[in-house]
């Protein structure tokens, strides 16, 4: 049976104190495998430079899952901790870092169970109001072989559907798939309950010094930097050239 915990009320004042130019939509992000290693080094600092960065909107909520059976408290007690070794404590912003914990909760649960997600539809209809955190964003830091059976739970439960103009997105974590015919596989499990739009495939060692060249290329010109953003380049496509055999 799931359990949750609930974050102490500590009235924080937020570290997003200056008004935003573009207000981001209110959402609530989900993290399977919240107590494993990705989630600690990679996700949760990410989200505190976005915070730094007033990039996150206030309506903004964090729900953890995993089978470690631990409160909300410790959860983000074992993030402190980790946030400390990444960044010299004397250089972490403590409201940005308040702003982030105090919105994060955590339920101890197992994610191959279906009233796991039940219980998760429940927790998110709890923090449903009028036009409201009703985005949620599921992100699957977890072993590669739940990728498929938390896909089709999160269907099962209901969690997929979008309507009343929210939205619902999944991001699935490195590797998708070790050749092409289990990407292919896992890639066809997965949009039995999903749109293409749905989805987010991220590696985020795939190209990564294509990607650094790109960004010096755009910033390092003066022809390209006002050009190069999100209002005019939709995607970017990454693709592995084969040598011609001779």
């Amino acid at each position: 049976m799931a359990t949750v915990t609930t974050p102490s009320s500590k009235g924080a004042e937020t570290a997003a104190k200056t008004p935003r130019a573009r207000q981001p939509q209110s959402a609530t992000l989900v993290i399977f495998g919240a107590g494993g290693d990705l989630t600690k080094r990679l996700v949760v600092p990410a989200l505190y430079h976005l915070v730094q960065a007033r990039k996150l909107p206030d309506r903004f909520a964090i729900i953890g899952v995993d089978h470690s059976d631990q409160t909300t408290e410790q959860w983000s007690q074992s993030l402190t901790k980790m946030i400390q070794t990444l960044t010299p404590a004397s250089r972490i912003d403590a409201s940005a870092w308040s702003w982030l914990t105090d919105r994060m909760q955590y339920v101890a649960a197992d994610f191959t169970q279906a009233e796991t997600f039940t219980h998760l539809e429940k927790l998110l209809a709890k923090r449903r109001e009028p036009n409201s955190l009703a985005n949620v964003l599921f992100y699957l830091a977890v072993a590669e072989r739940f990728f498929g059976p938390i896909v089709e739970q999160l269907g099962h439960a209901g969690l997929t559907k979008q309507s009343g103009g929210a939205w619902r997105r999944v991001i699935i974590e490195k590797p998708f798939g070790h050749d092409l015919s289990s990407a292919k596989a896992l890639n066809a499990q997965i949009l039995k309950v999903l749109s293409e739009d749905q989805i987010y495939r991220i590696d985020h060692f795939l190209g990564k010094e294509t990607v650094q060249n790109i960004l010096v290329l755009r910033f390092a010109n003066g022809i390209f930097e006002p050009l190069w953003n999100r209002e005019h380049i939709d995607h970017v496509q990454m693709s592995k050239s084969q040598r011609p055999k001779l």
